[in-house]
């Protein structure tokens, strides 16, 4: 089955395609701009591309994988409204899963780690896996000292992802290299029993976590003195 795959909730601006078979998750094409001002200008032309490079079409895939973040509301809802637009116009069904557990599922190596990415507001969303890459706390955002702090409490020895590498010194734990930013091939393995049983159609429902930070005025100011 061919799975398209999407994540925009970080700088990282990601579009993939990935086969789902009964042996596993392997990846046809793959491409990823880090650049957290131009989602909007950076993915429709990545998936393109993606597509070009796997020889495929849009009526060729079986179904769509979004990371739902948690992250920003401009750059978040990017990469949800080209899933779930291009789902209902090909008539496919679309499936969400938590960016971070892209990040901390394949870091997962005997002992609790953080996962992190960067939530701006000297903030960072966050996320405590266990030893074997399931997610035990979180999704969260929090100032850095208090997600260190509830790590630490749940045995985390190792940090990962962006926000890690931010904010490194304020966690004191050590940061791993890689993963950065959510994996598209991990996105899609962890759909992939769903995509499988051709589960029916997600609604994709972003984490922000918390409001925007552009918000509707509540009143009309005077122009006149």
């Amino acid at each position: 089955m061919l799975v398209l795959v999407v994540d925009s909730s970080t700088p990282a601006v990601t579009a993939a395609l990935v086969e789902v078979s009964a042996d596993g998750v392997a990846s046809r094409a793959h491409r990823c701009t880090v650049d957290a001002r131009a989602h909007g200008e950076l993915l429709a032309p990545q998936v393109d591309a993606v597509l070009a490079d796997a020889d495929a079409r849009p009526r060729d895939l079986d179904a769509i994988v979004a990371g739902l973040g948690p992250g920003p509301f401009t750059g978040l809802r990017v990469g949800l409204v080209t899933a779930a637009t291009m789902g209902q116009v090909l008539g496919i069904p679309t499936y969400g899963v938590c960016s971070l557990d892209a990040i901390g599922y394949p870091a997962a190596s005997g002992a609790p780690v953080l996962a992190a990415s960067d939530a701006r507001r000297k903030e960072l969303y966050w996320a405590v896996y266990d030893e074997a890459g399931q997610r035990i706390v979180g999704p969260e955002v929090s100032a850095p000292a208090v997600a260190a702090a509830r790590a630490r409490e749940l045995g985390a020895t190792i940090a990962v992802g962006d926000g890690a590498h931010r904010y490194a010194e304020v966690l004191d734990l050590p940061v791993r290299v890689e993963p950065r930013y959510p994996d598209a091939t991990v996105l899609a393995l962890l759909a992939a029993e769903r995509i499988r049983a051709r589960a029916s159609s997600e609604r994709l429902t972003p984490l922000y976590l918390r409001r925007p930070d552009a918000v509707a005025a509540t009143g009309r100011k005077p122009v006149l003195p």
